[in-house]
């Protein structure tokens, strides 16, 4: 049983992500964590704002962000390995974040564009998993029961999110991070 957490860079501006982390490390079975770009990303939104360079090198310097709050991630839990493809390397600890790299989400055909953010990567992570279960954990406040479109258009989700979840044949929560903390 696998189960893919993606726990958004905001986390950390809401200074929850070690209580997060701490959940996380409670949790039964095999996590796999996806963690967001945060500020590093948002640095990446501004810069290309300032510069106007293409997409495709703002997403890569975006996927550079996620890999920079994986080592974030794994400096404040160091029994959590990092792994870096989409195929779980043997003797891995239970508990993993992904460190994604920029060649196999090219590979794979992911789209340079804004559209996709780790919320995406975290679905297309969960399909090539086999996860039993994909959640979300946001800072924003998530209607428990929205749908995904709903969530999509509330831009609590990225805009390519629903296209990647809709392949997935395992349980998908969104779930605000104070509900995530206190187990509801």
């Amino acid at each position: 049983m696998t189960r893919v957490i993606k726990l958004g860079g905001s986390l950390l501006e809401a200074s929850v992500l070690p209580a997060c982390l701490d959940v996380v490390e409670r949790l039964d079975g095999r996590v796999l964590i996806v963690p967001g770009g945060g500020v590093f990303a948002e640095q990446v939104r501004i810069a290309q704002n300032i510069w106007r360079f293409d997409d495709v090198a703002a997403h890569r310097m975006a996927i550079l962000a996620m890999r920079q709050m994986a080592l974030l991630f794994n400096s404040l839990k160091p029994n959590f390995a990092l792994f870096e493809t989409a195929v779980v390397p043997e003797g891995l600890p239970r508990i993993a974040i992904w460190s994604p790299r920029v060649d196999e989400l090219d590979n794979a055909g992911i789209e340079a564009s804004w559209d996709i953010t780790s919320d995406s990567l975290a679905a297309w992570l969960a399909g090539r998993m086999r996860a039993v279960e994909l959640v979300l954990v946001k800072s924003a406040a998530v209607d428990i029961g929205a749908t995904l479109a709903e969530l999509q258009r509330q831009g609590i989700v990225d805009a390519a999110f629903n296209r990647y979840a809709e392949r997935l044949s395992c349980q998908i929560t969104v779930i605000n991070k104070d509900r995530f903390l206190s187990g509801a």
